[in-house]
């Protein structure tokens, strides 16, 4: 006898239950905001029109994925400080006779939860990988962990398939301890000085030759409310997100008068400062000797996040 509709998904999706909580669980840290991921994972797949889902699996890991991201997102935001996995300050060296009796009673009376915890990430790790930004946290889970390709990831984070590759090649370094390489600073230096000099120019065709074409980039709440209120001044005519070359450049012609290269964690970048004082900053992503993506960060926790140093020019 076939199975009704929405009886064939259910079974489909507990099939992959067991996955999924263990992608979630990496990626969060928390088996109880596991679990909200999964079950905000098929809600969606509930609604959504299953038929034309080729892939269910990876459907459902990418949703898994977009969800654990917003959350990671939401948590950044609110800079929660200690940082807790599954209920333990993680500033406390924990092991497993540590746990609570109750967290053990709930091990034992669900086999699922206790073996997605065995055969998940460490709590070492998972400090470590708290530490990255959402986007390098999933390129790295998403890939290093679980195999995804780079073309698989890019549409999650909202970057192109190279700019997600840098991501998870960052992400790698900082959770081996490793340095970062030395990055070849003649080269992104005369990428940044013609992405000014245009930019500055209003040279619409100058920008077009150093930008990706796929290129997105994206500003903090800050940039876009601080860029809104001073377009007179020169400021990009900015929104959150501004996808392709030509919307980029369109944003940028004729501003970047008031900005100047800066060393950003060990990469040429941009920055706006007043009085020597960084006020917001380009982190660029290079392919080769085009810009593939940039964010634009105000915040100044998320200036402060990374390693600057302005330079001449």
């Amino acid at each position: 006898m076939t199975p009704e509709p929405q009886e064939y998904l259910a079974q489909q999706f507990e099939a992959d239950r067991t996955h999924l909580r263990a992608v979630a669980y990496r990626l969060l840290g928390s088996t109880h905001e596991a679990d909200d991921a999964v079950q905000e994972a098929w809600l969606r797949l509930s609604r959504s029109d299953a038929g034309s889902i080729d892939n269910l699996s990876g459907w459902l890991t990418t949703v898994v994925a977009r969800v654990s991201l917003d959350m990671l997102r939401s948590r950044k935001a609110k800079r929660e400080s200690p940082i807790e996995f599954d209920g333990y300050e993680v500033a406390t060296p924990l092991t497993t006779q540590s746990a609570p009796a109750a967290q053990e009673q709930a091990d034992r009376a669900d086999p699922e939860r206790r073996a997605v915890q065995a055969d998940a990430v460490g709590l070492a790790m998972l400090v470590v990988l708290d530490k990255l930004t959402p986007p390098e946290r999933l390129a790295f889970v998403l890939h290093d962990m679980f195999a995804l390709a780079f073309d698989e990831i890019a549409p999650i984070v909202d970057r192109s398939p190279a700019a997600t590759r840098q991501l998870a090649s960052r992400a790698r370094r900082r959770v081996q301890g490793t340095p970062e390489p030395q990055a070849d600073l003649p080269r992104q230096r005369k990428v940044v000085d013609a992405f000014l000099a245009a930019a500055r120019g209003g040279d619409f065709e100058a920008l077009l030759e150093v930008l990706d074409p796929d290129i997105v980039m994206r500003a903090d709440q800050v940039s876009v409310r601080n860029a809104a209120g001073k377009e007179a001044a020169g400021a990009p005519r900015l929104a959150p997100q501004i996808r392709g070359a030509a919307a980029v450049a369109a944003a940028l012609k004729g501003t970047m008068q008031a900005a100047r290269p800066a060393l950003v964690d060990n990469q040429i970048g941009v920055a706006w400062a007043v009085g020597g004082v960084p006020k917001a900053v380009f982190v660029i992503t290079f392919d080769g000797d085009r810009i593939a993506d940039i964010d634009l960060i105000g915040e100044p926790d998320g200036i402060g996040a990374h390693r600057l140093q302005l330079l001449d020019g």
